[in-house]
């Protein structure tokens, strides 16, 4: 849609004559017309009409009808097919058209970026979705370029229009278009990210964090904020912080350039795009679009507006602020086209959406054998060349400096690694010193701080991700990770799958965890349980410095993303010292290690729980006849159930050992798998040790009472072998 000229580069629109100004003001309900009148298109004489002044053709401005047209009554023919009951769910962006259509007449199509939110079928059409792109997506066919049949209708996407598949989450897509747009700017790229949501989003913190960094960093993300008045059914100013959202941000930021205007007026919100555009090409910084606009339809097909919603304030909507109308009426007025040539146009946008739901209706449903496929990475993708022979002489290390010359070995391979989190950068190089000195050797634009906000950590690195890059950063403590949880499951961990392989997140999240060290409740979790649970995420823990090393470089090789697990209370603890292994030292996921032999039990266990189990069974064949083996998983997703089961086959004993809570902790799963698959085998039944179901307390003594300890091993295996 967007009017070229040799002039300028390929997409681009020439830029309006006038300027808006930044506007802040809004009265309690709907648009004060008085405050915003300066950023309407003014006319520079009586006989220039607005669309003359901003340098759009009948050809643009058809279009641009005909794109707006495409979500109205595609929403309609959606509806029927909801009530018809051959789709299953239906959200509009009826009412949202005109600044949608505008902001992607003022974009490069396959060039910017953009992450949608559910409303914004007139922007996914604008960037190149089609009309069979949106039924095969509201049909939930598996030919849906965005999702394939994972997710619900209106969960936009498309790889080849840089659309990344968007979640349902409200307010999560700020951080990950961050994300991208930083990406662009390492690339040395002038490409805008587009993010958007309703005006309810806004009270979310995540809103507020990825303004924060985009400021900060005058990074090139359009903020549009398609203000409809309603969040679901809750009024704007019963969950806003204040009668207008451009207030707030006004004086925010001085890169950070705000516009309020009339979302439901195409000329209107296209000038403001245009000026937005070109102010984020001159790499000025963020902009933030206030649009007003009009929800014309209910919030989805399960909601009834007429509940919370006046006759009058609905009916108004539809006469008086309906984008399409307002256009229409702008082109007979100025004899741009007749209204006989809008009719027709309609004609064929209805004719054209009927042939593209009846051709996505004729298409077979997903084959149910594909329902678990994209979880992970392609299998070949893990087919590295792996050496995890440990060296036997050499230079001893401790864990934390293998962590720290495993990213550096790494970086030295691949540009596209970047590390970042609170505190990371030299001359700190970390609370524990893991990343020290890599900024000094790779430099401010790949070893960085991120704010003080680990929900900004993931949620950038998401961004990055999706753009090429390979983020390794790091959460300082697993008890502080809790503000990036609906990061790393809903969005991260469901990259690949929602997608359907259209795009991938394969992110390393390194966190310090575990206890021992007297941190109390809020620097002792150990944490694998909880993220264990989360399909698409892989888990590593290491017990000592070699692992760490090979486990850590090997993670950042991966397609899929990686929970990295370092326990703070191992970092310098001359049990987990070793050799350091060389720069080809790489340990596979799903391998498990047997560090002792035995053939009268086995003990299962990881993390500090490989340093107590070793020094228990030492004490306790000391004074038995009895030979114990030791496993130490290494990973946790994926484990090694293969050697579990063959060592308790063996040995016909087993104890499970780990620090986090014994409730549901992952000690539950290894117990289960082994009586479902090693039943006839044992001789005794399963015993686990865990940390009680207690938070970590401070003082020592209440400390030894909680977690496991060597005494507490030893006491487990003697009444192992005893029964």
């Amino acid at each position: 849609m967007a009017k070229k000229s040799e002039s300028k580069s390929k997409g681009t629109i020439a830029p309006p004559k006038e300027k808006p100004s930044n506007i802040s003001n809004q009265p309690k309900n709907g648009i004060d017309k008085s405050v915003i009148t300066n950023t309407k298109t003014t006319q520079t004489s009586a006989k220039v009409s607005p669309h003359t002044t901003l340098n759009l053709s009948k050809n643009d401005l058809m279009s641009a009808l005909r794109n707006m047209m495409q979500t109205r009554y595609s929403d309609e023919k959606h509806l029927n097919l909801v009530k018809l009951g051959k789709s299953l769910f239906h959200i509009g962006g009826s009412g949202h058209e005109a600044v949608q259509t505008a902001i992607t007449m003022s974009l490069e199509k396959g060039k910017d970026w953009g992450w949608t939110y559910y409303r914004d079928s007139s922007f996914a059409f604008g960037m190149g979705f089609s009309l069979r792109d949106y039924f095969t997506l509201a049909l939930g066919k598996a030919e849906d370029p965005a999702t394939g049949g994972r997710q619900m209708p209106g969960h936009f996407g498309h790889p080849k229009y840089n659309l990344p598949t968007q979640s349902s989450p409200t307010g999560t897509q700020f951080l990950n278009a961050v994300g991208t747009a930083l990406a662009a700017r390492k690339s040395g790229l002038d490409e805008i990210t587009y993010v958007a949501s309703g005006e309810g989003t806004t009270s979310q913190g995540e809103f507020y964090e990825a303004i924060n960094w985009a400021a900060r960093e005058k990074l090139a993300v359009l903020f549009c904020i398609q203000d409809n008045g309603y969040a679901i059914s809750v009024p704007r100013d019963e969950q806003s912080m204040g009668t207008s959202l451009s207030a707030a941000f006004k004086n925010y930021h001085p890169d950070l350039k705000v516009f309020e205007f009339d979302g439901n007026d195409l000329l209107e919100s296209y000038k403001v795009a245009q000026e937005a555009v070109a102010y984020m090409r001159a790499g000025k910084g963020p902009t933030l679009l206030h649009a007003h606009v009009e929800r014309l339809l209910s919030h989805s097909s399960s909601d009834d507006q007429k509940k919370y919603r006046s006759d009058k304030d609905i009916q108004d909507g539809l006469h008086n602020r309906d984008s399409i109308k307002i256009l229409s009426s702008y082109l007979v007025k100025e004899g741009i086209a007749t209204q006989k040539e809008i009719d027709e146009l309609k004609a064929q946008v209805i004719k054209d959406i009927s042939e593209a739901a009846d051709w996505a209706l004729s298409l077979p449903d997903p084959k149910p054998e594909d329902a678990l496929k994209q979880l992970w990475a392609p299998i070949e993708t893990r087919n590295l060349n792996y050496n995890d022979n440990p060296p036997t002489e050499g230079e001893p290390i401790v864990l934390v400096d293998a962590v720290n010359h495993a990213i550096a070995e790494e970086m030295r391979l691949n540009d596209k690694i970047v590390v970042f989190g609170e505190d990371v950068a030299d001359p700190k190089g970390g609370v524990f010193t893991a990343t020290k000195g890599l900024t000094n050797e790779f430099g401010k634009k790949r070893v960085f701080n991120s704010p003080l906000a680990e929900a900004s950590i993931i949620g950038v690195a998401l961004g990055m991700a999706v753009r090429g890059y390979k983020p390794v950063v790091e959460i300082q403590f697993g008890d502080y990770i809790w503000p990036a949880f609906m990061q790393l499951k809903n969005e991260v961990a469901t990259m690949r799958y929602r997608s359907n392989g259209g795009f991938s997140a394969p992110v390393v999240t390194r966190v310090a965890v575990g206890g021992y060290i007297h941190g109390g409740l809020y620097h002792s979790q150990t944490i694998e349980s909880i993220f264990s649970h989360i399909p698409g995420m892989m888990i590593a823990y290491p017990s000592n410095a070699a692992d760490a090393k090979g486990l850590l470089k090997t993670a950042i090789r991966l397609q899929d993303p990686v929970m990295f697990f370092e326990h703070k209370g191992m970092y310098r603890l001359p049990f987990a010292r070793t050799f350091e292994p060389d720069e080809n030292y790489l340990v596979p996921f799903g391998k498990a290690k047997v560090v002792k032999e035995g053939k009268d039990a086995t003990i299962i266990t990881y993390g500090m729980g490989v340093k107590d189990s070793m020094n228990a069974v030492k004490k306790f064949e000391k004074t038995s006849n009895k030979t114990i083996e030791i496993i130490d998983l290494r990973t946790i997703i994926p484990w090694d159930k293969e050697l579990v089961l063959d060592s308790v086959k063996k040995t016909g004993r087993a104890l499970v050992v780990h620090e986090d809570t014994l409730t549901t902790g992952f000690g539950a799963e290894i117990s289960a798998t082994i009586a479902q698959n090693a039943f006839n085998w044992l001789d005794a039944p399963i015993i686990r040790l865990a940390a009680e179901d207690c938070h970590i307390p401070f003082a020592p003594n209440y400390e030894a009472v909680v977690l496991p300890s060597e005494g507490k091993v030893l006491d487990k295996l003697e009444e192992l072998i005893k029964f």
